[in-house]
């Protein structure tokens, strides 16, 4: 299988999970449709990004980063409300989840996921068209050079002293996905994949803390969470230290 067929199959199986997606969210079946459809949207714009520039990608890219920026705030209350029912705030959790049937079936009838459903499909047909207009000439160099360069990116962020948790944390998503949309093409380290799993968990720890604080200033029912958050928190700090120190050492020392 071509490249080219092998970018086409992935578009599909990424649709096809899209609209399973949405119709798990509109009749409100499980708690996990909203992190599949997000899940299912990142994949989709890891396997964009080395493509940009090509036809089609731009309202491609444009259309998944709407999804993304619609359904960020709409996840982050469910995860939220998961951790407060998991740790006794059962009426500060009652109040949030009352709120997700509704949520669920707003984001499968609004415009933003059927903008990307309508030009997803479509998109197929773009790059088919570039195909036989000679377009994507060295396709597996371009991708391949995107690939290293954000690798290197990463590299260079973990080398900084300073580095933001919060960069880092993207970065290390961005590269993580990357690879797995493009295997073939991606030349990570042998435990690259495990040190990069381990080290997106314990920022995403971190991440979630320090979210809730900043949401605690203005939701009183989150008050009695805060200092569990500070002590959660600091925990994770070291926890990702380490980790990140083990990322640097067994990939790019």
């Amino acid at each position: 299988m071509s490249l080219v067929d092998q970018l086409v199959a992935q578009v599909v199986g990424l649709e096809v999970g899209l609209l399973s997606c949405q119709a798990r969210l509109a009749a409100v079946t499980d708690d996990e449709a909203l992190h599949d459809l997000r899940t299912t949207v990142r994949r989709l714009r890891s396997l964009l990004r080395p493509l940009r520039g090509l036809p089609g990608v731009e309202p491609l890219e444009e259309a998944a980063s709407a999804v993304g920026r619609h359904t960020t705030p709409l996840r982050d209350r469910e995860v939220l409300a998961a951790y407060l029912e998991q740790h006794g705030y059962h009426e500060a959790a009652a109040r949030r989840l009352r709120q997700q049937p509704a949520t669920y079936r707003q984001v499968a009838q609004g415009a933003e996921l059927a903008q990307l459903l309508l030009v997803l499909e479509a998109f197929p047909r773009f790059i088919r068209a570039a195909e036989r207009q000679k377009l994507l000439a060295g396709l597996r160099v371009r991708i391949q050079k995107r690939l290293a360069k954000q690798w290197k990116t990463l590299g260079q962020t973990l080398h900084d002293p300073n580095h933001d948790r919060h960069r880092l944390r993207l970065l290390i998503k961005r590269v993580r996905y990357a690879a797995e949309a493009y295997p073939q093409l991606d030349k990570l380290p042998a435990n690259a994949m495990a040190r990069l799993k381990s080290a997106q968990s314990a920022l995403g720890d971190w991440h979630d803390c320090w979210q809730w604080l900043a949401q605690a200033g203005h939701e009183p029912d989150l008050q009695p969470c805060v200092p569990g958050w500070h002590r959660t928190m600091a925990a994770a700090e070291g926890r990702a230290d380490r980790v990140l120190e083990k990322l640097h050492n067994d990939c790019f020392a």
